[in-house]
C-alpha cells in the first residue's frame, strides 16, 4: 500500500495527543517541593556574598547586549535576594505559585546577568527550570494555593509538563557527555591538574592522588553523562542508575566546590521516576501505620483531536526544546578550539573542560603624545574577576573598552588600548590568546567570529 501524508503524520499526531493525557500529578508536586527548598537554601548561602559579588567591584562584567543590566545601588540587592528567598519559599509550600515562580525566575535572571565572571552552569540551569515552573501546574496537588482553593486541586496533570522538565534536566546531562569527546577530556586533562591541585576529601582523599583517579572520574563522567538519562527512562535500569547518581553527585559535592548544584541534580533526576512515585512511597508508609491509602488517581486518555489550544502549546514546547537542542551546538559556527576561543562556550552545558592560567597585560598608547605605558589594575578589579578575565577574549575586550572610555575622559582623546594575554589551557605551555597589535579600543563586540582572536594554538 503506498504511503500518503496521512500515514506519515499518524505517529506525530498519536505523539502529540499523548503528550495531552493526563499523568498522576504526585511527582510534579515532589519536584516543586524540593526544587524551592533547594533554592532557598542557595539565595540564603549567597546573602554573605552580595557586598563582594555586586556591591563592591567598580566594574561588572555583562553579557552581550546586556550592558544595560546592572546591580541596583545601596541596599538595593540585598532586596533583591529577600525577595529571592520569599518567592523561593512560596514556590515550596505552593502559595501563589505561578506568580511566586515567575518572580523567581525573573530574580534569579537578573542577578545570574549582573556578573559574567560568576557564570555558572548551574545557576543557567535553574533559571531554565524555574522558567518552566511557571507554565507547569506543580501546584494544583500538596500546596497551599490547592488548599485555599479546592476547584484548584487536581490528583492528575498533563503528560506534556512532565515530560518538559524530564527534557530540560536530560538535555545537559546528555550535552556534557558529548562535550567530554575531546582529546584533552579522553587524555585525563584537566581532571589531573584539578585532583593533584585541588583540596584533598577529608575521607580518603589519598585515592584522588592515584595515577588511575584522573582517568576514573574522566571516563566515569563521559559514560555516566551519555547514559544517565536513557537507563533512567528504562524502567529495568531506572533503580540502578538512580543510585550511580546519587554517588555520582555525593562524589562531585565531595571533592569539587560546585556549591548546591550536586543537591539540584539529585532533586531533579527523581523527575525520572514513575508519575505515582511519591504517592505509592506514601500509600507504603501508610500501609505500615495502619493508616488508609491514598487512591490512586483517575487518568484521562489521549484527546482524540487536538483543540487549537493544544496545538498553540504543541508548537510552543517544540520551539522551546528546539532551541534547547539546538543552541549548545553554535561553537560549530566558530573557527578554533572553542574551548581556547570561549567563541560558544557559554549556555552549552560545557561544564568543567578547561583549566585556563592566563597573565593578561593592558597597554595604552596616546598617539597624539607619542607615548606607551602599562596600565595599573591595581584595585580595578577584584581577584577573582581577573583570574576568569585571564582565559576570556569577551571579557578581555570588554574591559579594555572600558579602560579607553576612562582614558577618553581623562583627556586622552585619541587613546589606544592592547593587550598582552598569555594563556595555559589544561596545562599546556602558555601561548598568546589575542593579538597584541591590534587595538582593541577600536573593536565593537559581536557574535560574529572574531579575527583578534588568534584561534590556533600550539599543542604542547
Amino acid at each position: 500500500m503506498p504511503t500518503t501524508a496521512a500515514t506519515l503524520d499518524a505517529p506525530r499526531a498519536s505523539l502529540a495527543r499523548r503528550l495531552f493525557a493526563t499523568v498522576d500529578i504526585a511527582s510534579l508536586a515532589c519536584f516543586r517541593v524540593l526544587f524551592g527548598l533547594l533554592m532557598f537554601i542557595e539565595v540564603w548561602g549567597d546573602l554573605a556574598e552580595i557586598g563582594e559579588f555586586y556591591v563592591a567591584p567598580e566594574f561588572h562584567f555583562t553579557f552581550y547586549g546586556l550592558e544595560w543590566v546592572r546591580p541596583l545601588a545601596g541596599d538595593g540587592m540585598y532586596v533583591v535576594f529577600g525577595v529571592l528567598g520569599l518567592a523561593a519559599l512560596c514556590v515550596t509550600i505552593g502559595l501563589c505559585y505561578r506568580l511566586a515562580a515567575a518572580v523567581f525566575f525573573v530574580g534569579i535572571s537578573y542577578v545570574f546577568l549582573l556578573e559574567q565572571a560568576l557564570y555558572l552552569n548551574h545557576i543557567y540551569l535553574i533559571a531554565l527550570i524555574s522558567f518552566l515552573m511557571i507554565f507547569v501546574p506543580a501546584h494544583r496537588a500538596l500546596a497551599v494555593d490547592a488548599w485555599l482553593r479546592p476547584q484548584l486541586r487536581a490528583d492528575s496533570a498533563p503528560a506534556w509538563s512532565l515530560w518538559l522538565v524530564r527534557a530540560q534536566v536530560g538535555i545537559p546531562y546528555f550535552y556534557a557527555g558529548l562535550a567530554k569527546l575531546n582529546p584533552d577530556w579522553l587524555r585525563g586533562e584537566p581532571m589531573r591538574m584539578w585532583l593533584t591541585h585541588g583540596e584533598e576529601p577529608a575521607v580518603a582523599g589519598w585515592l584522588l592522588r592515584e595515577w588511575w583517579a584522573p582517568y576514573f572520574f574522566s571516563y566515569g563522567g563521559l559514560v555516566f553523562d551519555l547514559l544517565v538519562v536513557p537507563a533512567l527512562l528504562w524502567r529495568r535500569t531506572r533503580a540502578l542508575a538512580y543510585v550511580l547518581a546519587l554517588c555520582f553527585h555525593l562524589i562531585n559535592a565531595a571533592v569539587f566546590s560546585i556549591g548546591i548544584f550536586p543537591w539540584v541534580m539529585i532533586a531533579a533526576t527523581t523527575i525520572f521516576f514513575e508519575p505515582d512515585w511519591p504517592r505509592r512511597l506514601r500509600n507504603r508508609v501508610a500501609a505500615f501505620v495502619g493508616a488508609p491509602p491514598s487512591p490512586a488517581p483517575i487518568l484521562a486518555g489521549p484527546p482524540a483531536r487536538l483543540v487549537r489550544s493544544q496545538e498553540a502549546t504543541l508548537a510552543a514546547l517544540a520551539i522551546y526544546v528546539g532551541w534547547q537542542l539546538l543552541f549548545p551546538l553554535r561553537h560549530w559556527l566558530y573557527p578554533g578550539d572553542v574551548a581556547w576561543t570561549e567563541e560558544g562556550h557559554k549556555f552549552a552545558w560545557r561544564m568543567k573542560l578547561r583549566a585556563k592560567d592566563g597573565y593578561v597585560r593592558f597597554f595604552a598608547t596616546d598617539p597624539e603624545l607619542g607615548e606607551t605605558w602599562k596600565i595599573d589594575l591595581t584595585g580595578r578589579l577584584r581577584g577573582w574577576q581577573r583570574q576568569e578575565m585571564g582565559g576570556r577574549p569577551e571579557m578581555i575586550l570588554q574591559y579594555a573598552r572600558f579602560l579607553a572610555d576612562d582614558l577618553r575622559a581623562r583627556g586622552h582623546a585619541a587613546i589606544e588600548v592592547r593587550v598582552v594575554a598569555l594563556v595555559s589551557l589544561n596545562g599546556r605551555t602558555p601561548q598568546p590568546l589575542v593579538d597584541p597589535t591590534v587595538d582593541l579600543a577600536r573593536v565593537e563586540p559581536s557574535l560574529w567570529p572574531s579575527p583578534w582572536i588568534l584561534h590556533d594554538f600550539v599543542d604542547r
